[in-house]
């Protein structure tokens, strides 16, 4: 099955589109990518979301016209990725939409939101479309995220020591899978003793060194605003602030148990301006360094009990090498078979997924799990009550028809070209 994955994460910039063919081989399922395209959001579309978006307040005749207006604009990525990716034979397209509220209280998370009309995918493509991933796993007890855990359960299982996927968006999330663990086809359970995986968002990635970057740092060298730390130059050029550090890694989130989930409904600009009141004027650069180090520790606080071995990096994030720098740093002292250098960073790239599409592979995957009737869910990774089939299917033309499910569920994934799970001696 040929599936194009279409994502819009939390820093709200471009929706991505990752075409791959999808195969079952035993219980192997196995992906070989046919490669990305990005569609920056426009300026207007970007600026209305932005304006919308928590702690903002939006009424329903704003919701429904960007609900349409990004729906037109997850088409018109799909149309191209089919066009351009695909030779026009792409058989599901898997939307993830824009999330734009994670109604989470007390631990618990009782609603989510992703708006973009699966319709006008539909409509436009051809192609019946699923969409809506996150709502069944809230539904049934679970956090709604991190969805990209099964994912990278099948893809990580089997590789030595503990590895741990991590994506550094908007927000932070991490899978961590131990050797031996099982978890895929949304069983959940374990397997010798490598017990089971777990995932979890462990805060902001970019989402506070972004809104520090458009709010405090003016305008960059070729004169243009601000949108984002690029290159982490900002960062390069200041100070860690050690009072404002303390303020923020003060935030009760940190210390709760996973799974846990969280979003731009805490961590926001307002959120940024509340800790600076209480530590006087800042320069720009020095609160973005002092974001930029509050990613890279709280990032390693929450990979640290569980001693893991590799930590396979990808999102925007990644682009960005101080950031990169110092969670290396953090990370030192982690991990057991990573020997005096701690554990490894490695990128995700090096395992056949570029980091910068990830995301967008993983809801192909997803897509093809609900086509197939399969559940797309690890319950000790959402905190679910059970797995479950996700979404829901818009049909892209007059008749529906769907893949029979497969007499075994995969357990494993592979990315064909990709390397593989390195022995331990070719860690590096």
């Amino acid at each position: 099955m040929r599936v194009v994955g279409l994502m819009s994460g939390t820093s709200y910039d471009a929706i991505d589109a990752a075409a791959a063919d999808l195969s079952l081989d035993g219980d192997t399922l196995v992906l070989t990518p046919l490669g990305m395209i990005s569609e920056a959001y426009d300026d207007d579309l970007r600026a209305d979301l932005a304006g919308a978006l928590p702690p903002a307040g939006a009424d329903l005749a704003t919701v429904c016209r960007l609900d349409t207006r990004i729906g037109r604009a997850f088409a018109a990525a799909a149309v191209r990725a089919d066009e351009e990716l695909c030779g026009g034979r792409a058989d599901l397209v898997a939307s993830h939409g824009q999330t734009v509220f994670h109604w989470a209280e007390d631990g618990r998370v009782h609603g989510t939101l992703q708006i973009g009309e699966a319709a006008w995918i539909a409509e436009a493509t051809g192609r019946p479309v699923v969409s809506g991933f996150r709502t069944r796993d809230v539904a049934a007890g679970g956090q709604g995220a991190p969805l990209v855990s099964i994912v990278d359960v099948m893809w990580l299982r089997g590789r030595p020591g503990v590895a741990v996927a991590l994506n550094l968006g908007g927000i932070g999330n991490v899978t961590v899978v131990p050797s031996g663990s099982g978890g895929s086809g949304g069983s959940g359970g374990s397997e010798g003793t490598g017990g089971e995986p777990l995932a979890f968002d462990t805060g902001p990635a970019n989402a506070l060194i972004d809104a520090a970057a458009r709010a405090l740092a003016g305008r960059d060298a070729s004169g243009e605003p601000y949108a984002m730390d690029a290159g982490g130059a900002l960062a390069a050029r200041g100070a860690v602030h050690p009072p404002l550090l303390r303020r923020l890694l003060d935030d009760p989130y940190y210390a709760r148990p996973a799974p846990k989930t969280t979003g731009k409904e805490l961590f926001h600009l307002p959120y940024l301006r509340s800790a600076l009141d209480s530590c006087g004027p800042l320069p720009a650069e020095d609160v973005v360094a002092t974001l930029t180090r509050l990613t890279a520790r709280t990032v390693a606080d929450a990979i640290r009990p569980f001693a893991a071995t590799e930590v396979i990096a990808s999102g925007g994030g990644t682009r960005n090498p101080v950031l990169m720098d110092w969670l290396r740093e953090e990370l030192g002292g982690i991990g057991g078979a990573g020997g005096a250098g701690g554990c490894v960073v490695r990128s995700s790239d090096e395992l056949g997924l570029p980091a910068g599409a990830k995301e967008a592979y993983a809801f192909a995957v997803l897509g093809w799990l609900t086509a197939h009737g399969l559940p797309g869910t690890v319950p000790s990774c959402t905190g679910a009550r059970h797995p479950s089939v996700l979404g829901s299917i818009t049909p892209g033309g007059p008749r529906l028809s769907l893949p029979r499910p497969p007499a075994t569920a995969p357990v494993r994934l592979t990315v064909d070209g990709g390397p593989g799970p390195l022995r331990p001696d070719h860690a590096r």
